[in-house]
């Protein structure tokens, strides 16, 4: 009998914002597989995990997913780092898939929400054409975008109005969504921050733009004015809301 795999989204980071469910399912399951994005690093999603739930006696997979940028797939990243994705995606679901096939129930954690830019879907389809009829059961969490339009505290929309959300390193129109949204959240802008402020400053919405870096966290940064963000505040969780 195949085991049942839970992705659960841990939050962004403060242990008190992982759901009840979330929580009562790891508490249950007896393995865990982590991601993390350096071999020899640490796990952020475990660590929030293990402030809010007992792990002794657990088998904990570790799954190491190199920082690369790609756009939706291997296929679309530079050809040597297509070749290490694959490579970790394949060896990942092939170790997922051997434990469900014990019969073994295991939860696979991720930061923020499983279907907000999330590692697991890319290993989803891979793993349904292993095994078609495999369980897979995806609890929600807080993402970050929630977390840090709270700690501003700021509303994201009302009535009708339009919000996008998009990755900063892949928006080279963003004068043109600036023009087409009331509000514009920018993840992981560390990157390409000073780009970002200067096209903000442009349009004359700087003073309209918070940047808030490890939301949840317990270092988290809220800086109401972006023309105050030093390069210290830079982090690679980190977002800017635009609301205009």
């Amino acid at each position: 009998m195949t085991g049942k795999l839970f992705v659960i989204g841990v939050g962004p980071g403060d242990p008190e914002l992982l759901t009840l469910k979330g929580a009562r399912i790891l508490r249950e399951v007896p393995c865990l597989c982590v991601p993390k994005g350096r071999e020899e690093g640490s796990s952020l999603a475990l660590s929030i995990v293990q402030k809010a739930v007992d792990l002794t006696g657990k088998e904990i997979i570790e799954a190491h997913f190199p920082m690369k940028k790609t756009a939706g797939s291997a296929q679309e990243a530079a050809p040597s780092d297509a070749r290490v994705l694959d490579t970790k995606w394949n060896e990942t679901v092939e170790t997922v898939s051997a434990v469900l096939a014990r019969g073994t129930d295991m939860a696979f954690i991720t930061i923020g929400d499983p279907t907000i830019y999330s590692t697991f879907f890319y290993l989803y389809d891979r793993l349904l054409e292993l095994n078609p009829e495999l369980p897979i059961e995806f609890v929600p969490g807080i993402s970050s975008i929630n977390a840090a339009a709270a700690r501003v505290p700021l509303s994201l929309s009302l009535a009708d109005e339009k919000i996008a959300i998009v990755p900063a390193t892949y928006s080279p129109d963003l004068e043109k969504l600036l023009g087409s949204f009331d509000t514009l959240v920018l993840m992981k802008v560390y990157k390409v921050f000073d780009t970002v402020r200067k096209t903000l400053e442009k349009a004359g919405l700087a003073e309209k733009a918070v940047y808030v870096a490890r939301a949840g966290m317990e270092d988290e940064r809220v800086v109401a004015d972006i023309r105050k963000v030093t390069e210290s505040d830079l982090n690679y969780f980190s977002v800017i809301i635009v609301r205009k």
